[in-house]
C-alpha cells in the first residue's frame, strides 16, 4: 500500500473511530458505518442460508427421523445419482464396437512396392555402394553404414525381400490396424465398413497391430539371422507397410455418444399415494433424493407453493430476522463496551468472525457434516482472550440464536450445543496462564460438549454409538479450533492492536534483550524492578485490576535508567556520587531522563504500547523535591528555580494499574530505609505515601476509588511487611519530601536519605524532632 493511500486509510478509520460530538455528519458516519455492517451480515447469513419455501415437502437432513409421513401427491421419476450415472454412461460407452474403414488392395498395393523397392535396391548394388545408400535413403529408410554393406550382399536382399513378401502375403491379410489404434479394440468384435458403405463385424482377436505385424515378419528370417538384419526389414516394413483397417474417430465417437445419452436418467418412480417417508422412519440418503425429486415433480406441476415473486417475502422475513438478532449484539456492544463500540476496527473483527463462521457453517451443512463441527469454540476462544469471558459469551449467545434461526440448523438440540459448547470455550480462558494450557481449553470444552450431547442422547433415547460418534467430532472441533484461535492469536494482536495475557507473560521473559540489558547494566534497578512487581500485581489483584499487566509495567518502568545507572543510588557500589560536581538543575534532569528515555528504549524495543504508561506515569507530575530544595538553598537571596525543570514530565497516572505501580514503586523504595520494619511502622508509612500522592493530586486522572486505595493500602502493607524485616540506618537530612522513587534514589546518592524515607521515620519518630 502506498503512503498516500495508507495515510487516507488511517484518517478514515480515524473518523470511524472517533466519538461523534455532533449528529450531523460526525454522528451518522459514525452509527451508519456501524448499521452498514450489521446489515452486511445479516444479507449474507440470509443468502448463505435461504429460507425453505414452505411446501409438503418437509426439510430433513440425514440421519432425523421423520415426524410425520409424506405421501406423493403427484406420480414422479426418481433421478440417479450423478456417480451411478456416470457409471452407468461409461459402461454403455464402453460397450459399443468401434467402427473402422476397410482398404481394399492394401496387400496388394504393399506387395507391389515391396517388389519396386528391392528391384531399385538391386539395381543400386550394380552402380556401387554409394548408389544403395542413396536408394535407402531416397526411400525414407535410415540406415547404418554395417546395414548399408549388408544390403549390397545378394543373399542377405534375397532372404529380406522373400520375408517381406510373404509376411505381405500371408500375415497382412488377415488384418493389419495401427498400433495407436489397438486402445479402442475393447470390445469382442468392431464394425468394418467397406468402400461400398457396407458393414460387417469382425473378430477383434483376428487383427494384429502393425507391431505384431513386424515381430512375424522378422520371425520369418532363417535362424542365426543377425539384428542388424532383422532391424533393417523391420525399417523396410515401417516405410511400406498399409494397414487394412483405419479407425473412424468421428463414427465411433456418434455411436458412443449415442449410447451415453441413452442410459435412463431415472432409476425408479414413485406412484401418486405411495408413502416416500414413514412417521418415525431414519432418513437415510435415498429419502432425500426421493424428497428432492417430488419437490421437483411439484414444481413443475405448478402445485409447490411460494414460487416466483413470492420467494423474496420469506427471504425479507429471513434477513429482519437476522439483522434482529445482530441489533441485540449491536446495543450491548454501544451500552456496556462502549470502548468496543467506538474502534471501528474492532467492530469489524467482530464482523468478520461472524461471517466466517456462518460460511464455514454453510460448507457444513453442504457437505453433510454433523452440527457439532460449527466453529463457534472458535469465535467464542478469540473474543475472550483479545478481550474477556463475558464478551464472548455475549457473542456466543447471538450465535447460537442465529444458527438455530437457519433452516438446515432448526433444532434444539444445535442450539444447546452451540450455546453450552461456546460458553464453555468462553469461560475456559479464564483458566489460561499461559499456551502451553491450551490442551486444558481443548478438555474443558469437549467435556462441556460431552455433557450436553449425552443428555440430549438421553432425551431422545440415542443409540449409544451416535452419541459418542457426536463426541468424537465435538473433541475434533474444540481441538481445531483452540489451536488456530492460539496460532492466529499474533496476527489478531496486530491487527487489534490488543495486548494479551499470552503476550504479556512473553514480555515478563527475564532473557528479553532489555531486560537482560537492565539486569546486567543497572543490576540494582533490576532488582527494584522485580520487588515493585511483586507488590504491584498483589495490590492489582486485590481491587481485580490487571496483576498480569501491573507485573510486566513494573519490570519495565524503570529501564531508562539502564543509560545512566551510576547516578541511581542501587546501582551505586560506594564511595563518590557523581551528582556532587552536578548542579541541582543538571541532576534533576538526569534524574527525569530516565522517564522519556525509558519510552524511547521501550519503542525500540518494540515493547507493547500497554506497558509504556507505566514508564511514563509511574512518577506523574511530582516534584523531585531533594534536588529542588538544594537549588532552593543555592540561590538564597536570588530568585527561585523554575520548579518545572524539578518536575517529572508525567502525565500523573491514567488507569488503576499505573496509579497502582506509582504507589508500589515508592513504597518498594521507601521500606527500604525505614529502620525496625515492624507491620504498625510499614502501615503508617504506606499510609503516608499515599497521602502525600493524593494531596499531589496524582491520582485525579486515574480511575481508582478510595476503597480501592484502602485495599491497596492494606495489601502493600501486608506485603511489605513479609518482605522486609531488617534495614540498614540512614542519616537523617532535611529537604522537601516528594513521594517519588527515583527522587528518592537520587537524594540518596546525593548524600541525604530516600524523600520515603524521610517522611517515613517523620511519621514514625516525630520525639526526635526531624522535620525537614
Amino acid at each position: 500500500m502506498s503512503g498516500p493511500t495508507r495515510e487516507r486509510v488511517s484518517r478514515l478509520e480515524e473518523l470511524l473511530s472517533r466519538s461523534p460530538t455532533r449528529i450531523w455528519p460526525d454522528g451518522i458516519i459514525h452509527h451508519g458505518a456501524r448499521v452498514a455492517l450489521l446489515l452486511v451480515l445479516g444479507l449474507l447469513v440470509a443468502l448463505l442460508f435461504p429460507p425453505t419455501p414452505r411446501t409438503v415437502v418437509a426439510p430433513y437432513q440425514v440421519g432425523m427421523v421423520a415426524e410425520e409421513d409424506i405421501t406423493a401427491s403427484v406420480a414422479f421419476a426418481v433421478p440417479k445419482s450423478e456417480e451411478e450415472l456416470e457409471l452407468e454412461r461409461a459402461a454403455a460407452a464402453a460397450a459399443i464396437p468401434p467402427t473402422f474403414t476397410l482398404r481394399e488392395g492394401a496387400t496388394g498395393g504393399m506387395v507391389s512396392n515391396l517388389d519396386g523397392f528391392f528391384q531399385g535396391l538391386a539395381d543400386a548394388v550394380g552402380r556401387g555402394p554409394g548408389a544403395v545408400e542413396e536408394e535407402l535413403a531416397g526411400a525414407g529408410i535410415r540406415a547404418t553404414l554395417r546395414q548399408v554393406e549388408l544390403a549390397t550382399d545378394p543373399q542377405v536382399r534375397d532372404g529380406l525381400r522373400r520375408a517381406a513378401l510373404r509376411a505381405t502375403r500371408e500375415i497382412h491379410p488377415d488384418g493389419v490396424i495401427d498400433a495407436s489404434q489397438s486402445g479402442y479394440l475393447v470390445t469382442e468384435r468392431f464394425t468394418v465398413r467397406s468402400s461400398e458403405g457396407e458393414e460387417s463385424s469382425v473378430p477383434s482377436s483376428q487383427v494384429i497391430t502393425t507391431r505384431e505385424f513386424f515381430d512375424r515378419a522378422v520371425g520369418i528370417l532363417p535362424s542365426g539371422t543377425s539384428p542388424e538384419v532383422e532391424e533393417l526389414l523391420r525399417l523396410i516394413l515401417i516405410r511400406f507397410v498399409e494397414t487394412n483397417y483405419v479407425l473412424d474417430a468421428a463414427e465411433t465417437f456418434r455411436d458412443k455418444d449415442q449410447a451415453r445419452r441413452s442410459v435412463a436418467t431415472t432409476g425408479s418412480s414413485v406412484l401418486e399415494g405411495e408413502v416416500i417417508l414413514r412417521r418415525g422412519e431414519r432418513v437415510q440418503p435415498v429419502h432425500l433424493t426421493r424428497l428432492q425429486a417430488y419437490a421437483e415433480a411439484l414444481r413443475i406441476a405448478g402445485r409447490l407453493e411460494n414460487e416466483g415473486a413470492v420467494d423474496r417475502i420469506p427471504f425479507l422475513g429471513s434477513l429482519l430476522l437476522n439483522l434482529a438478532v445482530l441489533v441485540i449484539f449491536g446495543l450491548v456492544l454501544w451500552f456496556y463496551r462502549p470502548e468496543v463500540y467506538r474502534n471501528f476496527r474492532w467492530m469489524l473483527l467482530h464482523g468478520g468472525l461472524v461471517a466466517a463462521y456462518f460460511m464455514v457453517a454453510q460448507r457444513i451443512y453442504l457437505l453433510g457434516l454433523p452440527a457439532e463441527l460449527l466453529p463457534i469454540t472458535f469465535v467464542a476462544l478469540t473474543i475472550a482472550v483479545l478481550w474477556d469471558s463475558r464478551q464472548a459469551l455475549m457473542l456466543t449467545a447471538i450465535l447460537a440464536a442465529m444458527t438455530a434461526l437457519q433452516p438446515p440448523f432448526r433444532d434444539h438440540a444445535v442450539l444447546a450445543v452451540t450455546l453450552l459448547g461456546g460458553s464453555a470455550a468462553a469461560f475456559s480462558v479464564r483458566a489460561i496462564t499461559r499456551r502451553a494450557q491450551t490442551w486444558v481449553v481443548i478438555g474443558m470444552i469437549t467435556v462441556a460438549y460431552a455433557v450436553t450431547l449425552l443428555s440430549l442422547g438421553l432425551v431422545v433415547r440415542a443409540p449409544a454409538i451416535e452419541v459418542l460418534s457426536a463426541i468424537g467430532y465435538a473433541a475434533i472441533n474444540a481441538t481445531a479450533s483452540a489451536i488456530l484461535a492460539m496460532g492466529f492469536l499474533p496476527l489478531w494482536e496486530w491487527y487489534t492492536q490488543i495486548t494479551t495475557g499470552q503476550s504479556l507473560l512473553e514480555w515478563a521473559d527475564p532473557n528479553r534483550p532489555l531486560l537482560k540489558r537492565l539486569s546486567l547494566e543497572a543490576p540494582g534497578t533490576y532488582a527494584h524492578s522485580i520487588n515493585v512487581a511483586n507488590l504491584a500485581e498483589a495490590a492489582a489483584n486485590a481491587v481485580g485490576a490487571n496483576g498480569l499487566l501491573c507485573r510486566v509495567g513494573a519490570y519495565y518502568h524503570d529501564v531508562g535508567k539502564v543509560l545512566k545507572p551510576q547516578f541511581f543510588i542501587e546501582n551505586q557500589p560506594g564511595g563518590r556520587n557523581p551528582h556532587d560536581k552536578l548542579k541541582p538543575v543538571t541532576s534533576a534532569g538526569i534524574v527525569r531522563e530516565h522517564v522519556t528515555e525509558g519510552l524511547r528504549l521501550a519503542r525500540e524495543a518494540k515493547v507493547p504500547r500497554i506497558v509504556e504508561p507505566f514508564i511514563s506515569e509511574h512518577h506523574g507530575t511530582q516534584l523531585i523535591g531533594f534536588f529542588y530544595q538544594k537549588a532552593l538553598e543555592d540561590a538564597g537571596e536570588a530568585a527561585a528555580p523554575d520548579p518545572d525543570s524539578f518536575t517529572y514530565p508525567g502525565p500523573p497516572p491514567q488507569s488503576r494499574e499505573t496509579a497502582i505501580l506509582m504507589i508500589a514503586d515508592s513504597v518498594e523504595s521507601a521500606t527500604k530505609v525505614l529502620q525496625d520494619p515492624t507491620p504498625e511502622r510499614v502501615k503508617t508509612l504506606v499510609e503516608n505515601l499515599v497521602e502525600s500522592k493524593l494531596e499531589q493530586d496524582q491520582f485525579a486522572q486515574a480511575p481508582i476509588t478510595f476503597a480501592e486505595l484502602e485495599v491497596v493500602k492494606e495489601t502493600l502493607a501486608k506485603v511489605v511487611s513479609g518482605m522486609y524485616h531488617h534495614r540498614i540506618d540512614y542519616p537523617q537530612t532535611k529537604h522537601l519530601t516528594d513521594a517519588g522513587s527515583d527522587a528518592v534514589q537520587s537524594d540518596a546518592v546525593a548524600g541525604a536519605p530516600t524523600d520515603e524515607a524521610g517522611s517515613a521515620q517523620m511519621v514514625l519518630e516525630p520525639e526526635r524532632d526531624e522535620t525537614p
